[in-house]
């Protein structure tokens, strides 16, 4: 974990963790809702504060756990769901735990629960790890708790400001009047701000660029028709929702200009994990030679395993296939299949967009990216 914490050294510090020090602290904020800045998650005081995607985007409320099991259970049951976002939660929630403790097996066993919650996520161990690592060598309670949060919002913030470059780094692939597609939701939702796949597109935006979005439904759970969408409207960009079958028909016509999707991790080799659908996105933008690029900071990378065969790939409930809002739409006896994501190959990548630059999928030019200590923001 030495790359990440040359990184995060340099990565802005937000020692108060109160909600209006963190809403007024940068006005370098992408989330606007309703005009106001926010972040996906904050900790004030001992409580983790979330925005409730669950809701979204009927209802806009923030959810607070009061402890790190109900940060867990708030990782598992989706409340917050994304890369980065579930990243920096677990990090606040090992950081709830630290202060929880009566001694470091607390510790110990709570820092487990959090990292059970999504087994595919890469963040998810980063975050963890991250703040286990800036307390392996302290034994002293107190002194620990004094630690962990500052750790914590240093990782938060470096999630932040890493998207933020995504955001200037893809900008340049994008060229006016572009039709971007956009698979699952991969905005400032699920990371603490900016997104990874979305950042380029708000930054094009911004940057008075003519843009349209393709944002794909993303069955089951529909991220993309639900939190995307949400997103691009309030930026006020031009986008309409398909259906997950339709890129094809889009592709074919000629009225797709780029695919841009976030990962949920990147193996050493560059194959990439993302939900479920972005394989066929893949596959289908190299048939019709649409460039296909993945944005992931570099905390989604798990180096220590070699391909994407090695990824476990989380298995949600049935009932998500099955339901709708809570409505059966299938048979009576019949079960379903339900994979969380997929696995999409290194050579369907047109490139990889991280806060240090934009890199091929493979593994020499990966290695070379964590090697690079002067790319460090």
């Amino acid at each position: 974990m030495w790359w990440l914490d040359i990184q995060l050294f340099f990565a802005p510090i937000c020692r108060n963790y109160s909600e209006t020090f963190l809403l007024t602290l940068k006005s370098s904020f992408s989330m606007k809702v309703n005009n106001k800045d926010y972040r996906t998650v904050w900790m004030e005081g001992n409580e983790v504060k979330l925005i409730n995607q669950l809701l979204l985007p009927h209802k806009f409320e923030i959810y607070s756990c009061k402890n790190h099991t109900e940060t867990a259970e708030a990782i598992k049951t989706m409340i917050v769901r994304g890369a980065g976002a579930i990243g920096a939660t677990a990090a606040y929630g090992v950081a709830q735990a630290c202060l929880e403790a009566n001694d470091k097996k607390d510790i110990e066993k709570a820092a487990e629960t959090i990292q059970k919650t999504r087994p595919t996520a890469q963040n998810l161990f980063t975050g963890i790890n991250y703040v286990l690592n800036s307390i392996k060598n302290v034994s002293d309670l107190s002194e620990i708790k004094k630690i962990v949060v500052e750790k914590a919002n240093k990782f938060a913030d470096y999630d932040a400001e890493a998207c933020k470059k995504i955001g200037e780094y893809g900008n340049s692939l994008i060229k006016d009047n572009f039709k971007i597609e956009t698979h699952c939701n991969a905005g400032w939702l699920a990371f603490v701000d900016w997104g990874s796949a979305l950042s380029p597109i708000y930054y094009a935006h911004r940057a008075g660029k003519n843009i349209f979005v393709f944002a794909d439904e993303t069955r089951p759970r529909n991220q993309g028709s639900m939190l995307t969408a949400w997103e691009l409207a309030q930026e006020n960009i031009p986008h309409a929702i398909i259906a997950d079958n339709a890129a094809g028909y889009f592709m074919k016509k000629g009225e797709i200009d780029m695919v841009i999707v976030g990962a949920d991790r990147i193996a050493a080799n560059g194959d990439v994990a993302n939900k479920i659908g972005t394989y066929e996105k893949a596959v289908l933008a190299k048939e019709n030679n649409i460039p296909f690029y993945v944005a992931a900071p570099t905390t989604t990378f798990d180096l220590e395993t070699e391909d994407g065969n090695e990824i476990p790939i989380e298995e949600r409930n049935p009932d998500e296939v099955l339901f709708i809002s809570g409505i059966r739409i299938a048979p009576e006896g019949s079960t379903a299949k339900n994979p969380a994501f997929d696995v999409t190959p290194a050579k369907y990548i047109s490139g990889i967009i991280t806060e240090k630059g934009i890199v091929k999928a493979d593994k020499e030019e990966i290695k070379k990216l964590f090697n690079n200590k002067d790319a460090n923001p």
